[in-house]
């Protein structure tokens, strides 16, 4: 098996770190944490484990997971976020390429996206393919500084898992929806000259619930399902009345600090 360098980005994951470089470990030889100030102990569980803590300000989701590749030893790259893990499946799918020999530049798997320890099955939400294993001198993240993926010309899809426990409980789905969900999506928005009216809030957020509840089968998952159309309208609400808000009233937009996006 190839030798394979695992890396996460990190800010203020002290409960998240260990479990997810435990579960790099198991297919990985090196580690590495790139962090952006973390507050709590992140950095130092991080060392505790054994992986080499890169400090970096944060750049954006695409450029920050970029930071890690470019000075690890090995091409192989597999990329997690703190709060995903590999399950024994997608463990033995990895251990099981021939990376030196094989003509894909990248391999993707499910994830299965949690809310608690709730596995929410519809909505979109699986399977949620995700490049996460990358040869790095071929490919790497995209320079999106939101919502960034691995730009693979010949990706391969593994029949294997990883997990993505996306959110604590029903509160923080919607917390982070209503709160700096919406807030970055409107800056970044405004920021491009986009532009909202009177209608674009109930327009976008009645959209977001019908293709998650309907067209995605949220109707399928119960509570859950509806709590995630739910949330994906008032995300889509938000963002909108925040932009128009933007536009229309000053002192709002001046106590805004559009400097610090991301």
């Amino acid at each position: 098996m190839a030798a394979i360098t695992g890396v996460v980005i990190t800010l203020n994951e002290a409960d998240n770190i260990e479990a997810c470089l435990a579960s790099l470990q198991r297919v990985c030889n090196e580690l590495i944490v790139v962090d952006s100030g973390s507050r709590d102990d992140t950095v130092a569980r991080a060392e505790r484990f054994g992986a080499r803590v890169i400090h970096q300000a944060y750049l954006g989701d695409g450029p920050q997971k970029n930071v890690g590749p470019r000075t690890s030893r090995h091409r192989w790259v597999l990329s997690l976020d703190a709060d995903e893990r590999l399950t024994d499946d997608a463990v033995a799918a990895i251990q099981a390429l021939d990376l030196e020999n094989g003509n894909h530049d990248a391999y993707a798997l499910r994830r299965r996206n949690f809310i608690g320890s709730r596995w929410v099955r519809h909505c979109g939400w699986y399977p949620d393919y995700c490049v996460r294993l990358y040869d790095r001198d071929r490919t790497g993240f995209s320079d999106s500084r939101q919502h960034a993926s691995v730009q693979a010309r010949d990706p391969k899809r593994l029949d294997a898992d990883l997990e993505h426990y996306s959110f604590a409980n029903l509160g923080e789905l919607f917390g982070k929806a209503s709160g700096r969900f919406s807030n970055r999506a409107a800056k970044i928005m405004y920021l491009k000259g986009k532009r909202a009216n009177a209608l674009s809030p109930f327009v976008h957020g009645a959209n977001a619930f019908v293709r998650k509840y309907f067209f995605q089968r949220g109707f399928l998952g119960g509570l859950d399902g509806v709590s995630v159309a739910l949330s994906a309208a008032v995300n889509a609400y938000l963002k909108y009345a925040k932009l128009l808000e933007f536009q229309r009233d000053a002192k709002v937009r001046d106590a805004e600090d559009f400097d610090q996006v991301w």
